[in-house]
C-alpha cells in the first residue's frame, strides 16, 4: 500500500499546475468533492464555501502570485474552477471559519543528536477517514536547481516535506480564539513557500510572519543543526526552539505561553496533551537512527492511553471521524521522505515508501 507519486517537469508555475491537474484530474476532483462533503457535514452552505474559496484565491494572489498561478493551472488541468482548487488549499481556513471541532490530528517529534548526526524526525498525520485517498507525493522544481519533495493532498500545494537546501518541515493543526472567517493566506501556501524559498529556521519564520492568516497551524522546521516549531495564528507568530537536549515535540496545542492563553484545543481536543506526554515519555526510542523504531514509539491507542495512532469510530459522522492516514519521517541529508501508509501500529521495515 503506497501513495501515488508525481514528478513535475515544468518550471513555470501555471504550466506546472496544469501538468499536475491533467495527470491527476480525477484525484483533484475527488478531493474537492470530499472536502465539499466535509464542509457540508460541519454546517457550511455551498454558496458560502465558494465565497471562501474565492477569498482564499485573492489572499493567495496578493501574498504569493506564483502560487496563485499554480492553483489556477491545477484547476485548468483538472477541469475545475480556480476557486475549487483554492478551497482544497484553504481547507484549514474554512474549517476554522465554520468552527469545526473534534478529536484527532497529528503528533510530531524531532530530535537533533548531540553527535551532529542527521536529525531524527517522525510524525503521524491524522485526518478524516473518508479522505484517506487524498494524499500524494509530489516532486517539483520551483526554481532551477532547487528541488522540493512533499507529502500533500492532491491539489494542495504542500504539506510535509523537504528541499535540497537541507530544510524539512512537519505540519500540525492548531486552533486559537483569534481564528476567524475572513479567509486569509492559506497555511498550506505558507508551508509551500517555506519549502520553495527557505534554507534556515530564520528564513522560514520571516515568511510565516509576512502572511496575514485567518487560521492557526504549526510548521516545525528542521535543518541539520536547528529545529523550531513556528506557531502561526491571527494573533501572531511565535518560534518555539528545540530544548538544550535537542528535543522538539508538538501535538495540537500552542507551546508559546502568550499564544497558549487563547488556546482552543484545551477544551475541544484535550487528548493533545496526553499525546505530548506520550512523546515525552518515549524520547529514547524517538532518538533512534532507525525510522521504524521511531515510528513504533508513536504506537499508542485509546482508550486507556494517548491515542497517537488513531482509528475511526464509524458510528460518528464524517466530520467527527479520525484516522492516522500516514506516518512520515524526514531524511534531510538525502532530501527524501519515508512514508508509511497508515498508522504506527502497522509500520514495518518493508512498509516504508521512500520518495527521492
Amino acid at each position: 500500500m503506497t501513495f501515488p507519486t508525481f514528478v513535475s517537469t515544468e518550471l513555470d508555475p501555471r504550466a506546472r499546475g496544469k501538468e499536475l491537474g491533467a495527470a491527476r484530474r480525477a484525484a483533484v476532483a475527488a478531493n474537492f468533492a470530499g472536502y465539499a462533503d466535509l464542509f457540508a457535514a460541519a454546517g457550511a452552505r455551498a454558496s458560502r464555501v465558494r465565497a471562501w474559496g474565492e477569498r482564499a484565491l485573492d489572499s493567495s494572489a496578493a501574498w504569493a502570485p506564483r502560487l496563485a498561478e499554480e492553483i489556477a493551472g491545477i484547476a485548468s488541468g483538472a477541469g475545475l474552477e480556480p476557486w475549487q482548487v483554492a478551497v482544497v488549499n484553504a481547507r484549514t481556513e474554512i474549517l476554522a471559519a465554520v468552527d469545526a471541532t473534534g478529536e484527532g490530528e497529528c503528533s510530531t517529534s524531532v530530535v537533533l543528536p548531540e553527535d551532529g548526526e542527521a536529525p531524527r524526525t517522525v510524525q503521524t498525520w491524522d485526518w478524516h477517514d473518508h479522505l484517506r485517498d487524498a494524499p500524494m507525493l509530489w516532486e517539483l522544481e520551483p526554481f532551477p536547481g532547487h528541488v522540493v519533495r512533499t507529502f500533500t493532498e492532491t491539489g494542495a500545494l504542500a504539506k510535509i516535506g523537504v528541499n535540497t537546501a537541507g530544510l524539512g518541515i512537519h505540519f500540525n493543526l492548531l486552533r486559537h480564539r483569534s481564528d476567524h472567517d475572513a479567509i486569509g493566506v492559506p497555511v498550506h501556501l505558507i508551508a509551500r513557500r517555506i519549502l520553495d524559498e527557505a534554507a534556515t529556521v530564520e528564513e522560514a519564520a520571516a515568511l510565516a510572519r509576512s502572511a496575514t492568516v485567518s487560521a492557526s497551524t504549526v510548521i516545525t522546521v528542521v535543518t541539520a543543526r536547528a529545529a523550531a516549531s513556528i506557531e502561526i495564528s491571527p494573533a501572531g507568530v511565535a518560534v518555539v526552539p528545540s530544548g538544550p537536549d535537542g528535543v522538539l515535540q508538538h501535538c495540537n496545542h500552542f507551546l508559546d505561553p502568550a499564544l497558549a492563553e487563547e488556546e482552543r484545543h484545551s477544551s475541544d481536543r484535550p487528548t493533545t496533551y496526553e499525546r505530548l506526554r506520550h512523546l515525552n515519555a518515549h524520547v529514547t526510542e524517538l532518538s533512534a537512527a532507525d525510522p521504524t523504531t521511531r515510528a513504533r514509539a508513536m504506537l499508542s491507542h485509546a482508550p486507556g492511553s494517548a491515542p497517537v495512532c488513531a482509528h475511526p469510530d464509524l458510528t460518528q459522522p464524517i466530520h467527527q471521524r479520525w484516522e492516522t492516514l500516514a506516518t512520515i519521517a524526514l531524511d534531510l541529508p538525502a532530501a527524501r521522505l519515508r512514508v508509511h501508509r497508515g498508522g504506527p501500529c502497522r509500520v514495518a521495515e518493508e512498509t516504508w515508501q521512500v520518495f527521492q
